[in-house]
């Protein structure tokens, strides 16, 4: 049973390539970029046989560590990445619980991730090919360091099953798995920074490591290589019995899913309008209030939201030394506010018939978007445009950083107004991951925001030109004419871009929704 479940693995796995041709290429690069890792880490392990028993020790069970740890908490958050065997769908069959968990275990071996891990850890034999002793036991130890990562794998999401099944669970959990990603300059300084200070406290770190089930076998050749036979055969032991517990509670709480399946949830029952209490009963009302909730509920919208308080962290990253760079943070976050509402069009998705059918003016939609957008957006805009310019001593320049900030939020809405009524491209569906690239979404897009981008940035020229005066000369005069320039060129510019937005909207209203429909 145990193989047919492997070769059912591997049937499921060919067909997957056969249904779509672009997933086996995505496969075929993610395998050659993953492959071209592993080679580079291999390499590594091969240079460190040359170093000290103690530091390959060392290197090892940090690196393996990690590893485990990784596929503990990464499938938390990366949902659907492999559903071929999902263990629901064996809930009618008669198969002991035994027979189907090692086949679901081993099946994780049978793709890029985890074939490569095994491939990976299996290879620290490599850094202990110095001492014949412990070749053995390091082949034998990276293999079960791999079995114990899908182990742990597979016991984190059966146990966190009624967690990640909530829809509100998985789009605050794929939120903040980005978050990593955009402050990863940050942590990667900082860390090199700390290295010197953690060598200090690294020891006895990877000590209490060899001790848990995450760094336990990678710990077994450096008993070896260090002549301490007794330890090495009681960590072995220890080992296994980690894994033997982490497979029983895998298999309890397999069972346990199967035999009570988690209930379909129902929706949560509305209190209230929310926000279509909040705005006056008209189609521009109606509007902002639909797309106020979109930026509260939609995860697609939240993204941009999440993304604000981590701009300062970057700017200052950047500004440390010279703290004054901190100055562009408010038109920086004005116009990245305004260009959230670039592509509104292409995330309504199908919702966008409401409009069509109801004949709603192009005006309309557009004034309501904006204003939708205002309520995070210029509370945002202002506090990135006072605040700065107090923490590094420079309030003189306040009026001039708000006037610039201004004049980018009220144009970029502009900007963002005309775009989305005459633009749309490939974006994530409603439901799906905000950081989905779905196909299509290729060169058009890149070109639309580029261009979308770059005459945010241009508007701003007059104000700057202003604020570069009163730096040069000192006279505030100049400071307060940047404030007025902005607010005033700002409000134009938006005024103009809902009433052009409006219009293209009117006219193109079947060709935008017909292109919606091919981007879905």
């Amino acid at each position: 049973m145990v193989a047919h479940l492997l070769g059912l693995k591997l049937v499921l796995l060919r067909n997957s390539f056969r249904r779509s041709p672009w997933q086996l290429v995505g496969v075929g690069i993610g395998a050659l970029y993953g492959l071209g890792v592993v080679v580079s880490l291999i390499a590594g392990m091969v240079f460190l046989a040359d170093q000290d028993p103690e530091i390959s020790n060392l290197i090892l069970v940090s690196a393996v560590s990690l590893i485990t740890l990784g596929w503990a908490v990464i499938p938390l958050v990366a949902f659907g990445v492999d559903l071929t065997l999902d263990p629901a769908r064996f809930a009618t069959f008669r198969i002991p619980r035994r027979t189907l968990a090692t086949g679901l275990l081993l099946s994780g071996f049978i793709g890029v991730p985890g074939l490569l891990t095994l491939v990976l850890l299996a290879s620290q034999f490599l850094a202990w090919r110095h001492h014949p002793a412990t070749l053995l036991a390091a082949l034998l130890g990276g293999v079960l360091a791999a079995v114990m990562a899908l182990a742990v794998a597979r016991l984190t999401t059966t146990s966190m099953t009624r967690v990640t099944g909530s829809r509100k669970f998985r789009d605050v959990a794929g939120i903040i798995a980005v978050v990593p990603l955009i402050l990863l300059g940050p942590i990667i300084a900082t860390a090199a920074n700390g290295f010197e200070s953690a060598l200090a406290w690294a020891p006895r770190v990877v000590e209490v490591l060899g001790f848990t089930p995450l760094g336990v076998f990678a710990a077994l050749p450096g008993d070896l290589a260090a002549g301490d036979w007794m330890l090495g055969a009681l960590r072995l032991l220890l080992g296994l019995a980690y894994l033997g517990l982490v497979l029983w509670a895998w298999e309890r709480g397999l069972h346990k899913s199967m035999e009570n399946p988690m209930p379909p949830r129902s929706s949560s029952k509305a209190v209230g309008m929310g926000a279509f209490s909040i705005f006056p009963s008209s189609p521009v009302g109606a509007v902002a209030a639909r797309c106020l909730t979109y930026w509260l509920k939609d995860p697609r919208y939240a993204a941009s939201i999440v993304i604000v308080p981590l701009m300062p962290v970057l700017v200052w990253f950047v500004a440390r030394n010279d703290p004054q760079i901190m100055l562009v943070l408010g038109p920086l976050l004005g116009i990245l506010m305004a260009f959230a509402i670039s592509a509104d069009v292409s995330y309504d998705s199908t919702a966008f018939s409401l409009h069509v059918l109801t004949g709603i003016s192009g005006v309309a939609d557009r004034t309501g978007r904006v204003l939708a957008c205002g309520v995070f957006a210029l509370p945002v805009t202002l506090l990135a445009a006072i605040l700065p310019p107090v923490f590094v001593g420079r309030v003189e320049l306040m009026p001039a950083v708000l006037g610039i900030s201004l004049c980018g939020l009220l144009a970029g809405l502009g900007v963002s107004s005309v775009a989305s009524a005459r633009f749309t491209y490939s974006v994530p569906l409603p439901g799906d991951s905000p950081f989905k690239t779905p196909p299509g979404a290729g060169a058009r897009l890149a070109l639309v925001q580029l261009a979308t981008f770059a005459i945010m940035s241009v508007l701003l020229l007059p104000a700057i030109g202003l604020l570069a005066a009163q730096v040069l000369t000192g006279d505030m005069l100049f400071g307060w004419l940047a404030l007025v320039v902005g607010l005033a060129e700002g409000a134009a510019l938006l005024l103009v871009g809902i009433r052009l937005g409006g219009r293209w909207l009117d006219r193109r209203m079947p060709e935008l929704m017909q292109a919606v429909m091919v981007n879905r």
